[in-house]
């Protein structure tokens, strides 16, 4: 009897509670999501009390369809580049020449350090000379790595990172940061002294292979006139060295007078050998008797009228404007006028010769950039092979 009685309260209990809880869910507003009995299940109260949707998971089939969306796009952009018109090889070594010598201007100092250690040409216990390479200045210059940053490191790369040394590099004569070739680095100030000394008496000699826009008439000579630093007017005022002569044709015209030279003028002698020339350029072999800055440049634009292939400083005077080119040149180098601004200068240290001190003189030939040989093949310009530049 208590059995069915016990019984009959637990059935009761249930009822109300079924009820109760059908009360309930009638009373929930007609906005409230229906959810079904697994939703219901995991859903959970948030921290304030009230239940707030969750999101939605990713589903692998999203992720799979994403995946396939962005595949399809790079696909795309490559068929899109394939389709672009060819870049001529001229072009393209000259953006690769850029692209390196950018990076070689902002890498870590170790880096350039490395790079300058493995082009070094000859070393001994007084002078180091490598083979510079194209747009890394010498001197400090701000806001990119120069050799003379990383000279400490390249001299420890040298005696060997282990051993401690209290030797020093420090460069003797000056390359132009848009010129390659032989830089010569001495290893103390006293052997510094003495190149000066030797270089300022002319007993260094110093060979440059340049192309030129032209070709120079006479084919050898020497070019003795004086180099000046002048300001150019215009819309964009800048400096520039010009010639500054001695000598100035009389008003007969059948003759020449001497003329006082001025006072901020420097003496400036460049000798010149055509070495080859073909399609209006040539190979001219330079050898300057005096350091003047831009001496060369200036010597063979405005003496001889025959510009430095990529010199876009002193291809005009009065602006500031990229090199022109004739037409039969720019058909050659497989470039358009437009492109001419990116043409590298070629100016290249290509021999060295340094008396010795206690044995025999040094002498040293710097191989070419890659650069200046396939402009030199595009142009039909040979050079000498081995001859001791003579």
């Amino acid at each position: 009897m208590n059995c069915c009685k016990a019984v009959a309260v637990l059935g009761d209990q249930m009822f109300f509670s079924l009820v109760k809880s059908r009360t309930i869910c009638r009373r929930l507003p007609a906005t409230a999501p229906v959810l079904c009995r697994s939703q219901h299940t995991a859903a959970k109260p948030s921290p304030g009390g009230s239940e707030t949707a969750e999101k939605p998971r990713l589903r692998a089939i999203d992720l799979a369809r994403k995946i396939r969306q962005e595949k399809a796009k790079t696909q795309s952009e490559t068929r899109t580049q394939e389709t672009d018109p060819p870049v001529s090889g001229s072009q393209q070594r000259v953006t690769e020449l850029k692209r390196f010598t950018t990076q070689l201007q902002n890498v870590h100092p170790n880096v350039l350090a490395k790079h300058l250690h493995r082009t070094v040409l000859y070393r001994d216990s007084d002078v180091v000379i490598l083979n510079k390479p194209y747009g890394v200045p010498v001197r400090e210059e701000s806001g990119v790595t120069t050799i003379t940053s990383v000279l400490p490191v390249l001299c420890k790369m040298l005696d060997g990172l282990k051993t401690k040394t209290d030797t020093e590099l420090l460069p003797c004569l000056g390359v132009e940061k848009d010129s390659s070739g032989a830089l010569l680095l001495a290893r103390s100030e006293a052997v510094l002294e003495h190149i000066l000394s030797l270089s300022r008496n002319n007993q260094v000699e110093r060979k440059y292979w340049v192309i030129t826009v032209g070709v120079p008439v006479p084919s050898e000579g020497l070019i003795d006139i004086p180099i000046i630093e002048r300001q150019v007017t215009g819309p964009t005022p800048h400096f520039k060295m010009t010639l500054s002569p001695l000598f100035r044709t009389n008003e007969a015209g059948d003759g020449v007078t001497k003329v006082r030279s001025h006072r901020q003028a420097h003496a400036a002698a460049t000798k010149y050998r055509v070495l080859d020339s073909s399609c209006g350029c040539s190979l001219v072999e330079l050898q300057p008797l005096t350091g003047v800055k831009h001496q060369m440049r200036v010597h063979m634009a405005y003496a001889l009228a025959c510009p430095i292939l990529g010199d876009h400083k002193y291809s005009h005077w009065s602006k500031l404007a990229p090199q022109k080119l004739p037409e039969r040149v720019l058909t050659k180098l497989g470039l358009e006028q437009s492109k001419s601004r990116y043409l590298p200068l070629h100016l290249h240290a290509r021999r060295l010769v340094l008396p010795g001190r206690s044995q025999s003189d040094v002498a040293v030939s710097c191989p070419m950039p890659k650069y200046f040989i396939k402009t030199l093949n595009r142009l039909q310009l040979t050079f000498p092979e081995d001859k001791n530049d003579e």
